[in-house]
């Protein structure tokens, strides 16, 4: 299950607006071994495709060196689909080679239909993606990690 900030959530969902009618793509990144999500790392889609999404190799290698030197994996990577359901394509499954993160899709499709509004509430879904095979996964949206279902370090002592 991925337990995630609304506050996570509500960026990746402005990010694949905003950059409607191409897809959007980055990352979350977490303290290594902690499976949570904390740093909002938004990514430029090097292919400008509508399609597909590429992480501009540049930008990858300084991300990993950055994560690398904050004890940070990257919990969360995510992209928008902008005219199909949000569940990895193909490519997407090819391409996921980091078998401990969260691959969180966000479809963003009901921005072609005219009738849609800004409130309208997006598809947003979350998988695990291990050697080629895809399962998808709970969401839990929380306020905030204190309290989550994180361990009980997070919860405050009671002195």
């Amino acid at each position: 299950m991925l337990v995630i900030r609304r506050d996570l959530v509500d960026e990746i969902v402005a990010h694949a607006r905003r950059d409607h009618p191409d897809e959007a793509c980055g990352v979350i990144a977490g303290p290594e071994g902690s499976d949570r999500p904390e740093r909002f790392i938004p990514m430029l889609n090097a292919a400008r495709s509508p399609t597909f999404y590429e992480f501009d190799s540049g930008d990858l290698l300084r991300l990993y060196r950055d994560m690398d030197a904050r004890d940070e994996v990257p919990v969360v990577i995510y992209h928008s689909h902008t005219a199909t359901e949000a569940y990895p394509s193909r490519t997407d499954i090819s391409y996921a080679s980091e078998p401990f993160a969260h691959y969180v899709l966000v479809s963003t499709r009901s921005q072609n239909d005219e009738a849609s509004g800004p409130g309208d509430e997006a598809e947003f879904r979350s998988y695990r993606i291990v050697d080629g095979v895809v399962t998808e996964e709970q969401v839990e949206v929380v306020e905030t990690y204190m309290f989550a279902h994180t361990g009980a370090d997070d919860v405050p002592d009671n002195a």
